[in-house]
């Protein structure tokens, strides 16, 4: 494995305990299915598909000192990860996420990240102790970052000197806390991946579609943005203009980590040099087949 990331992947990651059913579900719903836990997190998904497209990505997160975080720590090496940038808390415990999923999607969510929350700044030493970068020295790479950090952080990062060169490619985490990209939108840093709820909390509006989305977001002062909107269109909106796609139709067998998948995918194929309408729709049929239960490549 190189020693020397592709990208850095700040943000969570932690252990996913997902419960799924092939059954419809209503709240109060009883019902069998599968239980499994597996790395997780936004962060983790995203750099876990990126690695499979063939970068190293390195993690900026915190993991606990506990025996569920050296567990994790081991999978994220093994998966060809760069873990010594990770921050390794001796008081704070290995966050989790746990979700109910059903035939009819994702029936409810709990993302327990209140260690990275509680890390603040101390996952980003690397970027100014010489590890990945300097003051003297600002890293200039592609970076994917999530919002499960908290909004100061976020605020931070959106105008620190350490990242001014950095291409930033920001995701929300959850609609819960899409507010928090809210710094991002304002100073017009980085590349913005949200879903239509996400965009219509951004805007505290309503939309009927990915294009209209992308639209006001722009006009809020958003540098570039990716709106995706399930199965229907999706739409990257810069200041030349809007393109808006199809994903494929495709049989939904799970939900959790799709829009980490269409993230990371895009990622790797602008990397690779893809055009605008490559890279959405490598993007979209990643996220398709994922859904679907088959492998993301």
């Amino acid at each position: 494995m190189k020693d020397h990331p592709d990208i850095l992947c700040i943000g969570s990651v932690l252990w996913d305990v997902i419960g799924r059913s092939a059954s419809v579900m209503r709240q109060g719903s009883d019902v069998p299915g599968r239980i499994t836990r597996l790395p997780g997190g936004v962060a983790m998904n995203i750099a876990m598909t990126l690695a499979r497209f063939g970068l190293t990505p390195a993690l900026l997160t915190a993991i606990g000192r506990d025996a569920e975080g050296d567990e994790l720590v081991a999978a994220c090496a093994a998966r060809g990860l760069i873990t010594r940038t990770i921050y390794r808390s001796d008081d704070l415990p290995t966050d989790r996420y746990m979700a109910v999923e059903g035939a009819n999607g994702l029936i409810a969510a709990i993302a327990d990240a209140h260690s990275l929350e509680a890390a603040g700044a101390k996952i980003l030493a690397p970027l100014s102790d010489g590890s990945l970068a300097s003051a003297d020295a600002p890293y200039r790479g592609p970076v994917a970052l999530d919002g499960n950090l908290t909004l100061d952080l976020l605020s931070d990062i959106a105008s620190s000197p350490l990242l001014a060169h950095a291409d930033l490619r920001v995701a929300p985490a959850s609609p819960g806390k899409a507010e928090r990209l809210g710094p991002f939108v304002q100073k017009g840093r980085g590349t913005l991946y949200v879903n239509l709820e996400e965009a219509g909390l951004l805007c505290q509006a309503r939309f009927d579609n990915s294009r209209a989305a992308a639209e006001a977001l722009l006009g809020r002062g958003a540098a570039r943005v990716l709106v995706t909107d399930g199965g229907e269109d999706a739409s990257e909106g810069r200041s030349d203009g809007i393109l808006t796609r199809t994903p494929p139709k495709v049989l939904v067998t799970r939900v959790t980590g799709a829009g980490d998948t269409f993230m990371a995918a895009h990622i790797a194929a602008e990397t690779e040099g893809a055009s605008p309408e490559a890279a959405l729709e490598r993007a979209l049929q990643a996220a398709a087949t994922y859904v679907s239960g088959e492998t993301a490549l």
